[in-house]
């Protein structure tokens, strides 16, 4: 039997998202869906110039899903007549905006967040993991496009700005130094690419503090020459996240490229170090460590803000070391540590899928909750996490800190549009 796409089956004239999302069964599938992130899309820009660049696809997958689903949609029902649709999502795109950016390995939305605060509106989004898709379309409403290097570069829009914490790919370089083209073969040429086409206004990219040395220092070089061959004057300075209001020493280069002027990273407005205590949660239930461990009487406070306190007693080093140390990892002396929760914390790494984060406070060591992470990491607590926990830690470590990008934003706006 079939049903009809009518008012009654949707109640309202201001059609919720989430209502719409369950009609038609709108679900991300582990396999590429671009009908999909075109649909949702189209949804996000049907009253702009963007929206052309995804109607006619987003048209054939709504009616491909309406015929799957045996809907007949009468024709004051089509497309167009579900639109404006209600965003309740904890991160709705903005009506009224005042510069444009698109979204490149976007992750969980790390960038989104602040730029749409600062008036920014999002007009393309590219992420190829499926579950951080899934959160982010949770979270915005939208489904981003996936792998970065299967695109069409005609359905990227214009825009104003854009931001890509594009992955360290190994390249070789071979001494030629050719800017943009040795960086064939890598993740960051598809983003150059995407700069050749479009010229946005400003570039902001992001990554690890090791960039800079990556490969005696000959990677960082290249991508600066290739963004000076497209045309841009770029600036760099490693900034950490914990000079923008939250307690987490992390790391990062960021590049901001102009076609006129350089961007001065000295206007950016820091703020005095947080300790951890202020962004812990009131209540439990709490994992508390359930092994032997040693609490340092002796410990000093790191000019990063760190302050280690102690460690799990692991049998990893043999003798001959240096007192104190004995538990401690020759390779990497982080996971075994246990920070108090009177200082800053480590920076939180992507690979960690366990919550392998311990501090001390109120006298117990335990494990950070996983809101805890996200908080220090500066997401709003309506953030919606996935459910499942190994991917909402490797989520959070994978992302940005988005009080930082906020004012780099602020003013990339102020200086740069």
């Amino acid at each position: 039997m079939q049903q009809y796409l009518t008012s009654e089956i949707f109640d309202k004239k201001m059609i919720k998202y989430s209502t719409v999302r369950k009609k038609l069964n709108l679900e991300i599938e582990k396999t590429e869906n671009l009908g999909l992130a075109h649909l949702t899309h189209y949804f996000q820009n049907h009253i702009n110039g963007v929206s052309q660049c995804y109607k006619v696809p987003a048209h054939n997958y709504y009616s491909e899903i309406t015929e799957e689903l045996n809907i007949l949609a009468e024709p004051q029902m089509a497309l167009q007549q579900l639109l404006p649709l209600k965003y309740d999502v904890p991160f709705p795109p903005l009506a009224d905006y005042e510069f444009t950016f698109i979204d490149l390995f976007a992750g969980i939305g790390g960038f989104r967040i602040p730029m749409q605060e600062t008036k920014g509106k999002c007009v393309f989004t590219s992420e190829f993991n499926y579950w951080a898709q899934k959160t982010y379309e949770h979270n915005f409403g939208e489904v981003p496009f996936g792998d970065i290097t299967k695109l069409n570069l005609d359905i990227v829009p214009k825009h104003d700005v854009l931001t890509a914490g594009f992955p360290c790919q190994p390249f070789s370089i071979s001494g030629k130094m050719k800017g943009f083209e040795d960086t064939r073969g890598t993740l960051i040429y598809n983003v150059f690419q995407i700069i050749e086409k479009h010229n946005p206004k400003v570039v902001l990219l992001e990554n690890v503090k090791h960039l800079i040395n990556h490969n005696k220092g000959n990677t960082f070089k290249t991508i600066l020459k290739g963004l000076k061959e497209l045309g841009y004057k770029t600036s760099w300075k490693v900034l950490n996240a914990s000079d923008f209001g939250v307690p987490q020493n992390r790391e990062r280069v960021i590049i901001i490229g102009h076609r006129d002027i350089e961007f001065d990273f000295s206007k950016l407005k820091t703020k005095p170090k947080r300790i951890l205590k202020d962004f812990l949660d009131k209540n439990g239930p709490f994992e508390f460590l359930n092994e032997e461990y040693t609490i340092l009487s002796d410990y000093k406070v790191q000019e990063s803000g760190l302050v280690f306190i102690g460690h799990r007693n692991k049998s990893i080093r043999i003798a001959g070391v240096r007192p104190g140390t004995e538990h401690l990892s020759r390779v990497h002396k982080q996971p075994n540590r246990i920070y108090s929760s009177l200082g800053i914390h480590p920076t939180l790494p992507s690979q960690e899928s366990s919550g392998r984060f311990y501090i001390y406070d109120e006298g117990e060591v335990r494990k950070l909750t996983i809101n805890e992470c996200y908080r220090i990491m500066g997401f709003p607590d309506k953030f919606v996490k996935t459910n499942n926990l190994a991917e909402a830690y490797r989520q959070i470590g994978n992302s940005v800190c988005v009080p930082m990008v906020k004012e780099i934003s602020k003013q990339i706006k102020a200086q740069l549009l």
